[in-house]
């Protein structure tokens, strides 16, 4: 005999709710059963994933391993259950769209709006990922279309430029900078200063215009979100240089934004895998996400004049 579904799904369900007793419920069975499937896991797994005291269990470093790459297995598995529910619920289509986290917070609501105004049958699954692993989610062709600020194309894709702009500096209302239409490096010597996290291409770039410009800053606080980034700058805890989307979105309520003598450029390119099976839904909502690119792009224009 070897392990199968049923075990798996005894093991996570108790991990899952803590308890014999618990799992009992989570699949309606019987204690005795779980415990009596539980240790048939364990043997045949060789592995001892419990620690027994007092009739508590208490999960071992094996078993907390183990539930993580359950825990990826069941995911992809709940993922396919919730695609086959959402062609049941959508006959109008469905697309699958793949992105960065920024946009999924900037750009593609509106453009979702835009589009399911003209298309209110069809469902709309957003998956936010971050480079490198959203490049390789578009090259396998999981995806209907993507947003990314690669200028390479993904492998077996085809880009278009949908936005361009320059990276803007964020102040807490009322900064003495905020009085500035434009900065320049020297401004932000000695200030403190909200970065990106050390890996982003973006943190890279603007630590490179301070370093030609030979302009030291406050380096405290760091964070891979730029919106992340906006709430400390919100509260007062430092000036920090981000996407102009991110900026355009969380400007007002004490944030305010103002661009750069140094131009960082920032882009959002369009990626539309060429192996998917063909259907006008994707360039349908190519040209909602072009319309959205061009109100933001003048929304961006008056928010920085």
């Amino acid at each position: 005999m070897s392990v199968n579904l049923r075990h798996i799904e005894v093991f996570r369900a108790v991990m899952t709710s803590g308890s014999v007793s618990g799992a009992a419920r989570l699949l309606h069975t019987s204690q005795p059963t779980v415990s009596r499937e539980l240790a048939r896991c364990e043997q045949l797994l060789g592995l001892a994933l419990f620690e027994r005291s007092r009739g508590r269990l208490r999960p071992t470093q094996q078993a907390l391993q183990l539930f993580a790459e359950v825990e990826r297995s069941f995911i992809g598995l709940e993922r396919i259950v919730g695609s086959a529910a959402a062609i049941r619920q959508f006959a109008g289509g469905q697309l699958a769209i793949a992105c960065l986290p920024v946009f999924a917070q900037t750009l593609l609501p509106a453009a979702c709006a835009d589009f399911v105004a003209g298309f209110p049958d069809v469902g709309i699954d957003i998956s936010p990922q971050e480079s490198p692993w959203l490049e390789d989610w578009l090259a396998a062709q999981r995806f209907d279309l993507g947003l990314t600020e690669q200028q390479q194309a993904p492998a077996g894709c085809q880009t278009q430029t949908l936005w361009q702009g320059d990276e803007v500096c964020v102040l807490p209302a009322g900064h003495p900078l905020a009085a500035k239409r434009r900065l320049e490096a020297a401004d932000f010597a000695g200030l403190s200063f909200i970065s990106l996290a050390a890996s982003d291409s973006y943190r890279q770039q603007v630590d490179a215009w301070f370093a030609r410009e030979g302009v030291s800053r406050r380096m405290q606080l760091s964070s891979h979100s730029a919106a992340s980034v906006c709430a400390m700058v919100r509260l007062g805890l430092g000036v920090a240089i981000v996407n102009p989307l991110t900026a355009l979105a969380e400007a007002g309520d004490g944030l305010v934004a103002r661009p750069l003598a140094a131009s960082i450029p920032f882009s959002v390119q369009l990626a539309l895998p060429q192996y998917r099976p063909a259907s006008p839904l994707p360039g349908r909502f190519a040209d909602s996400l072009r319309r959205q690119a061009a109100a933001q792009e003048r929304l961006l224009a008056a928010l920085l004049a």
